[in-house]
């Protein structure tokens, strides 16, 4: 009986045993991280521009007809007075024709008018005929002499039409664009060549709507924009905010910005990079990390402006955050931090982090604060190291 007792004691006690589960250990994450940079950098954004000319005109004729010849074609360069286009002066010339054959016309009749006029004088003179008589032809000659000046006039007009068959450059330019070939008939106005003229060159590039008020904040202050043309990276030229569109482009909803680029040597069409100053660092930069990172969050301890990769920043709370690692204990903690746009395809932080500190660059939505880590190693690293 006892030794049943036993037995039953113990088969109790194995099942009791193998019903507690342990408690699950925490898996060691291992993360990516980077060592943040040791010297601040500038802040700023940085845009794609194209060099145009400060004025550019569309030259066109300022009579209709048909287009028989266009002697510029883009890109070339062209001197004022030069003849661009010509359009067929048939048309414009029997106009002219007929305008100097009413001129002739008008002149014959008014010496004919004037003639009689000086006859009725005579007889006038020796009571033939009344006043009223002479009055009535002194009218006719006045008459005859503002025909004659009118088709002088028309005549003046037609030679001018003949003239506006040749359309001629006002400057000397480039040409940038071509709008009419030969063989096209067009209308007053229409544009046949678009001219850039020789002058003050300037960078145009768009900005959002969130970057306006800023660029109209540097608008005419000098030097404050830096370009850097797309065929030369290794110098840069100063700019001046010259002009700032007043209303969004409908299309893009973006603020056409033109920047005067001063002496610098470029060349029409060329692709430049212009690089506009953000908020700068330091007292500005705290505050902003404190309204952006709530009552809650720690003030900023940033002393520069920094550059971390893309994936190492996500949103808690309403508030831009890094995972800070702690390498003396191997663990990491949220750190929020202050935003000032991209460069690239990394993220520029103004404030919330030092020099030298490490932040996660990877897997940062599956941390919790405190988590103990390990830092990834590449597989093969370890072997080639021992090798």
């Amino acid at each position: 009986m006892p030794a049943r007792f036993l037995l039953a004691a113990s088969g109790v006690l194995l099942l009791a045993a193998c019903g507690r589960t342990p408690a699950p250990v925490e898996p060691v994450r291992a993360v990516r991280v980077e060592v943040v940079g040791t010297a601040a950098r500038a802040v700023g954004q940085e845009y794609a521009a194209e060099v145009r000319a400060r004025v550019e005109s569309r030259l066109a004729f300022r009579v209709g007809g048909k287009l028989v010849e266009r002697r510029a074609d883009a890109g070339q360069a062209v001197r004022a007075g030069q003849v661009l286009a010509r359009l067929d002066p048939q048309d414009l010339q029997l106009g002219q024709d007929a305008a100097r054959a009413a001129l002739a016309s008008a002149r014959a009749q008014l010496e004919v008018t004037e003639s009689e006029y000086r006859r009725f004088v005579s007889l006038r003179e020796q009571g033939f005929i009344s006043g009223a008589e002479l009055e009535r032809r002194e009218a006719g000659v006045k008459s005859a002499r503002s025909v004659a000046e009118q088709a002088e006039a028309q005549l003046r007009v037609q030679a001018n039409q003949s003239g506006y068959a040749a359309l001629t450059a006002d400057v000397s330019g480039v040409v940038t664009a071509v709008e009419a070939e030969p063989g096209m008939v067009l209308a007053a106005g229409t544009p046949v060549l678009r001219l850039a003229h020789d002058g003050p060159r300037e960078a145009w590039f768009a900005v959002p709507e969130d970057r306006a008020e800023a660029l109209r904040a540097l608008q005419g202050r000098s030097g404050r924009l830096q370009v850097r043309l797309w065929g030369d990276d290794t110098r840069t030229w100063p700019a001046t905010v010259r002009e700032i569109a007043a209303a969004a482009d409908p299309v893009t909803r973006t603020f056409l910005v033109k920047a005067d680029l001063g002496g610098a040597p470029v060349r029409l069409g060329q692709t430049a990079t212009v690089r506009v100053p953000g908020p700068e660092a330091g007292t500005s930069a705290r505050a902003a990390a404190g309204a952006s990172a709530g009552a809650s969050a720690p003030p900023s301890r940033g002393a520069g402006a920094f550059t971390v990769p893309l994936a190492a920043v996500f949103e808690q709370r309403g508030a831009s955050t890094v995972w800070v690692l702690d390498r003396a204990q191997m663990v990491v903690q949220a750190r929020p931090v202050t935003v000032a746009g991209a460069d690239g395809n990394r993220i520029v932080v103004v404030a919330g982090l030092q020099p030298g500190e490490t932040v996660v660059t990877a897997g940062v939505h599956t941390l919790a604060p405190g988590q103990k880590v390990t830092l990834y190693v590449e597989p093969g690293t370890a072997a080639k190291a021992a090798q």
